[in-house]
């Protein structure tokens, strides 16, 4: 939403995760076309009263995210599957689908949820995992350790990064998981605690063939285990069963809007005010007058700049909080192998006016990045030392440099347009989501300074639902998607979005090659193997040897530029106090620095009684 991943892949993905312009894992990539939301998104389920609150005894909160219809969206809610009925960057599925905790970042401390508790043992190499007792599925049956094991062995089946670091889970009684840890690693604990758990009763089936084909083969790379992979991703359970305080109102779901209604059965339910959460669909054009209508009470798409202003006249508190990620375009290395030359990668990264892009596009939301680092500025001197972020070359705007690399490249200009080493002339198409009010901006900006400097750049709109497959499979040029990361704050996470989410690395799940940049690399400072130092800087629990990774991908990534961040996101959040909701957390409140595509502080106030019907 315009996440995200991360990002905003994410988030958003841009996240996100994500970040949701991050690949969308979990929950499927988001979204339906937007069309036929017109008028009818604009108008509020309940009828105001004269306070100024809403009609009747119901106490809702209204928000905003996309999501699609069945049949195309669905209720296959697995990790990595395509297409389900929202993204997995949503904030709301975690009211849906809870996971063991939530993380408040600025504390840097875990709030469990579905679990009363984890423990680490370094020695024995495990990890814990105790689920609250009295949990209960919606149908009546109750949560146990089995569904977290399935959900663990759907995480494998879908080639997840959790298993980057675990060797097997299992069921040590009803309320305890056992995971053994292959590779220690101190982000491991963010992916058992993150991950939605779904109930064996639905995905059992697939569970326990993939743990089979899990111990037996240990890879799914033979034919039944890519079987098994691709049923999966067919499976389309009827109706959702859900562990959290509300569920989807399945009938009443139109193109306009969608109603999460309350589960009383589900975790908190009894702690939270609200008793429905009603979803209005679409992206930022869509929401934009919904917003000004004050029928939504809070969004995190990236709004225009004149929308941000427009709603603060009407009574709008603007949230910023940081959102860890932002747009970077993305190249396809398959079908121009002339962008393979670093030279010209650096050149474009000078072309390019990166404060004047994200001005233009969001405001004092979009600000440019100083380190280039592939993860967010904020994060950069808790891992990057004093001596290593100097040697970071933040690529301001210089057309002498760029035209020399591009000339040491082998381009030449013919006339006021430049041509590849092979004579061919340097024109491309840009591909971004038609429907995000900062990123196609951004596109259209970066697509005109190119062009301004000798570059022929065709501008591509599509529907954001269109723009992550057709990245995956390798059907673009040029391309706007999510550096950077929503998930976490651990730079190990960026660089998943920035090296493996478009890349080979997981398009191969949709039998594409993504931009299909190689990880195995040669660098100023030596070859470089791009994959094998990213899973480094998350591996061990010592901080200082994941420092020293960490740095060797930052100082690679500014060297390399595998794809080009344009500028870091700061949420412009508009939330709406006293119609249906109280308040919001205040400016200065430390949960404002957790990203809004994970760990949502409004989804952790409402878990807590923070955030409150009025």
């Amino acid at each position: 939403m315009s996440p995200t991943g991360n990002n905003e892949s994410a988030e958003r993905a841009r996240t996100n995760e994500v970040s949701r312009r991050n690949v969308l894992q979990l929950f499927g990539i988001a979204g339906i076309g937007v069309a036929g939301l017109g008028s009818a998104v604009a108008c509020s389920p309940s009828k105001p009263n004269a306070q100024g609150g809403d009609g009747g005894s119901s106490k809702e909160f209204h928000g905003a995210y996309p999501y699609q219809l069945p049949p195309k969206g669905h209720f296959n809610l697995g990790p990595g599957v395509t297409d389900g009925i929202q993204a997995a960057n949503s904030p709301y599925n975690d009211l849906v689908y809870p996971s063991a905790g939530l993380y408040y970042w600025a504390d840097k401390k875990w709030e469990y949820m579905m679990a009363e508790s984890g423990t680490l043992d370094e020695k024995a190499s495990t990890y814990t995992l105790k689920l609250r007792s009295g949990l209960t599925w919606s149908d009546g049956s109750p949560v146990t350790s089995k569904d977290v094991v399935a959900t663990f062995n759907l995480h494998w089946l879908m080639r997840q990064q959790v298993w980057t670091f675990l060797s097997d889970v299992k069921a040590s009684d009803d309320t305890t998981v056992l995971f053994t840890i292959g590779t220690p690693s101190t982000v491991l604990e963010r992916y058992i605690l993150r991950a939605p758990i779904l109930p064996a009763a639905v995905y059992g089936e697939f569970a326990t063939k993939a743990e089979t084909i899990r111990k037996a083969k240990g890879s799914l790379d033979d034919g039944e285990g890519k079987t098994l992979n691709g049923d999966f991703q067919k499976f389309r359970p009827e109706n959702p069963i859900v562990s959290g305080p509300f569920t989807y109102d399945v009938k009443s779901m139109t193109n306009a809007q969608m109603a999460l209604v309350k589960n009383d059965k589900g975790l908190f339910a009894d702690k939270i005010a609200f008793t429905k959460v009603v979803l209005y669909n679409g992206e930022t054009s869509d929401i934009t007058p919904t917003v000004m209508n004050k029928d939504v009470d809070y969004a995190t798409h990236g709004f225009a700049v004149a929308s941000e202003k427009s709603f603060q006249n009407n009574g709008f508190r603007i949230l910023r909080p940081p959102v860890y990620s932002g747009p970077a375009l993305v190249f396809n290395y398959t079908t121009h192998p002339e962008f393979a030359d670093v030279r010209v990668r650096q050149a474009i990264a000078y072309i390019l006016d990166r404060g004047e892009n994200g001005t233009i596009a969001l405001g004092e939301s979009g600000k440019a990045c100083k380190f280039m680092a592939g993860f967010s500025d904020q994060a950069v001197p808790d891992w990057v030392s004093d001596a290593d972020q100097k040697k970071l070359q933040p690529y301001e705007k210089d057309f002498d440099k760029a035209t020399q690399l591009l000339t040491a490249a082998g381009w030449k200009k013919s006339g006021d347009k430049w041509q590849t080493p092979a004579g061919k002339p340097a024109a491309y198409d840009i591909k971004f989501p038609t429907e995000f009010a900062d990123w196609n901006p951004a596109a259209t900006n970066a697509a005109d300074q190119l062009t301004k400097f000798g570059f022929n750049i065709t501008k591509r709109g599509i529907t954001f639902t269109q723009l992550s497959p057709d990245v995956l499979a390798g059907k673009f040029d040029l391309a706007i998607q999510s550096w950077g990361a929503s998930s976490h704050p651990h730079p190990y996470f960026a660089f998943v979005q920035d090296l493996y989410t478009f890349n080979y690395v997981t398009a191969a799940n949709s039998g594409g090659k993504g931009m299909n940049f190689p990880l195995k690399q040669k660098t100023s400072a030596g070859d470089i193997d791009l994959k094998a130092v990213v899973d480094k800087s998350a591996q061990g629990l010592d901080l200082e040897e994941q420092k020293k990774n960490v740095t060797a991908a930052a100082l690679a990534f500014n060297e390399l530029l595998p794809i080009i961040p344009l500028w870091e996101r700061y949420g412009n959040n508009p939330a709406l106090e006293g119609k249906r909701v109280a308040k919001f957390p205040a400016d200065d409140d430390p949960i404002l620095k957790n990203a809004p595509y994970a760990d949502n502080f409004v989804i952790m106030g409402m878990y807590s009684g923070k955030v409150a019907p009025v």
